[in-house]
């Protein structure tokens, strides 16, 4: 899959949580334990989008999104699932290092969903979830005005107490499977970890030195 197309369905998908409009105190009382941690970030989130300053810093709005979504999200738990085979294979230097660049890669990816999407709400859709349950879908759907609404679905683990986001689904289409089938492409064209490691490093740098338009 080729990285422009990778970077705008990060771009679309990262949007998904950002965008979530805070719902009533009825509303989100009525939430599921994984509902609220989706919830509870796009609240923190929103509140500073309607600070005009704000938006205009990329490096203020990485940093913030990056303390708000860390809590939410499983990364070495995708991290891992993103690279499959090759993380199993990979030296712990190694993965460190891509689990480092991939979290920047996503967040500075959310960031520009933070400064250029600005009125979408969400839907929750009912969730059944029992007593023991650790893994859950949480299901919802994205509206914009005069377009028809997006699936969005959350997978989420109990880990430690808390639940956390390890895969999110557009339309059926994960952002694990996608970033895996970008990653052994990459594998095949560079030869190595470290060398997919590197040009995300690389592209992390541009980005954050004053591209935040760019591709991911």
């Amino acid at each position: 899959m080729k990285n422009h197309r990778s970077g705008i369905y990060g771009l679309l998908l990262w949007a998904s949580l950002l965008l979530v409009m805070p719902l009533s105190n009825a509303l989100a009382a009525d939430l599921l334990a994984p509902q609220k941690a989706i919830e509870q970030a796009s609240v923190q989130l929103k509140q500073n989008m309607q600070d005009p300053a704000f938006t205009k810093d990329f490096a203020k709005i990485n940093q913030f999104v990056e303390s708000v979504i860390y809590p939410h999200v499983d990364f070495n738990r995708i991290s891992a699932l993103v690279l499959g085979k090759i993380w199993k294979d990979a030296p712990q230097d190694e993965r460190a290092r891509f689990k480092k660049e991939f979290q920047t890669l996503l967040v500075r990816t959310y960031s520009r969903a933070f400064v250029e999407f600005k009125d979408w709400s969400v839907r929750f859709l009912p969730l059944k979830l029992g007593a023991d349950d650790k893994k859950a879908v949480v299901r919802t759907e994205i509206l914009q005005p005069g377009l028809q609404p997006i699936g969005v679905n959350y997978r989420m683990v109990l880990s430690n107490g808390q639940w956390k986001v390890y895969d999110i689904m557009i339309e059926g289409v994960s952002l694990v499977t996608n970033y895996r089938t970008t990653f052994q492409n990459d594998l095949q064209n560079k030869g190595s970890l470290s060398a997919i490691i590197d040009g995300l490093a690389d592209r992390n740098r541009e980005a954050l030195a004053g591209n935040p338009s760019g591709q991911s």
